[in-house]
């Protein structure tokens, strides 16, 4: 009898063991983790990037952070895509087609440019006679956006799934478009991806989705009834600023033109300067060189005497 009590009590502590090596744990001192097991030593987790396992009660060597913010996020960040980019030029009065698309080229003055199918510029401002061939499709739009401070944690899964619902209740936006929702407290990057082939005459476009979501962000909503409303754990989402990347289906084509004047300056400065300090570093052997061959000489003049 005394037997089985003793292996009826072994067996409980292996039960025990078990459970706690299985018990998923949250990484205290560094959210860049993954693949987190609790047990009888704390909370382990994989740090993003290197794939060693950290002790999450400690803090983790700045080395494994750098490799794992460079792997992953840069403070809830996502690194971009090659082509992805900004436009910088904000509004202007655009030439539209009869069907309300933009036209593949935009003028203002003297300057014309190309642009995409979300009118951002994807071409060096040119004289009147810039021919653009085709209005480029952006089938793919980053829609980079961070949260105010809020008095409960944030789901990550109900997050998506809210984005996903209010986007296709106020904007009609089908929720096969919207391709990921990544969170990393407090930012929140969504993605939009739509090829032409994929759209039909249905449906709305990603640009003009992205292009609503941001007046809302901004307070100046474009629609005239309700607001922008995701709520997550009964509290409302208040969004603090909206970055918008485009990414088109063939690649922007800027240049050095694209750098600002103060860089051209700063560029020209600096070659200026290296070629002075050439001219003087010449000159001064040269004149070195002269004293030489005079000191010469007049040594090899005292010596007839």
């Amino acid at each position: 009898m005394e037997l089985l009590r003793g292996a009826a009590l072994l067996l409980l502590v292996a039960a025990v063991c078990w459970a706690q090596q299985d018990q998923g744990c949250t990484c205290a001192k560094n959210k860049r983790t993954s693949n987190c097991i609790g047990n009888d030593t704390g909370c382990w987790c994989t740090s993003i990037g290197s794939e060693v396992s950290v002790r999450c009660d400690k803090l983790t060597s700045k080395c494994l952070l750098m490799k794992a913010e460079m792997a992953g996020s840069k403070s809830g960040r996502r690194e971009k895509p090659k082509h992805a980019y900004v436009d910088n030029d904000g509004i202007y009065d655009p030439d539209c087609e009869n069907s309300g698309i933009f036209k593949a080229r935009q003028c203002n003055g003297t300057s014309c440019w190309c642009v995409n199918t979300a009118g951002a510029r994807r071409t060096e401002k040119s004289d009147a006679d810039l021919q653009c061939s085709e209005l480029v499709r952006t089938s793919w739009i980053i829609i980079e956006t961070k949260h105010s401070e809020r008095s409960t944690a944030v789901d990550a899964s109900r997050l998506k799934e809210s984005i996903k619902n209010e986007f296709k209740e106020r904007y009609s936006l089908d929720p096969k478009y919207i391709s990921d929702v990544v969170y990393e407290n407090p930012y929140i990057t969504i993605e939009l991806k739509q090829n032409v082939s994929q759209k039909s005459a249905q449906d709305v476009d990603i640009a003009d989705v992205a292009y609503y979501f941001e007046k809302d962000v901004k307070g100046d909503s474009l629609i005239q009834s309700g607001t922008l409303n995701i709520n997550i754990s009964e509290e409302p989402l208040k969004f603090d600023q909206a970055l918008i990347y485009y990414v088109d289906e063939k690649p922007p084509e800027f240049s050095m033109k694209r750098l600002t004047a103060g860089v051209i300056a700063v560029i020209v400065v600096v070659i200026l300067a290296i070629v002075a300090g050439i001219i003087v570093l010449v000159i001064t052997r040269k004149r070195r060189g002269k004293y030489e061959k005079a000191e010469v000489s007049s040594k090899g003049s005292r010596a007839l005497y």
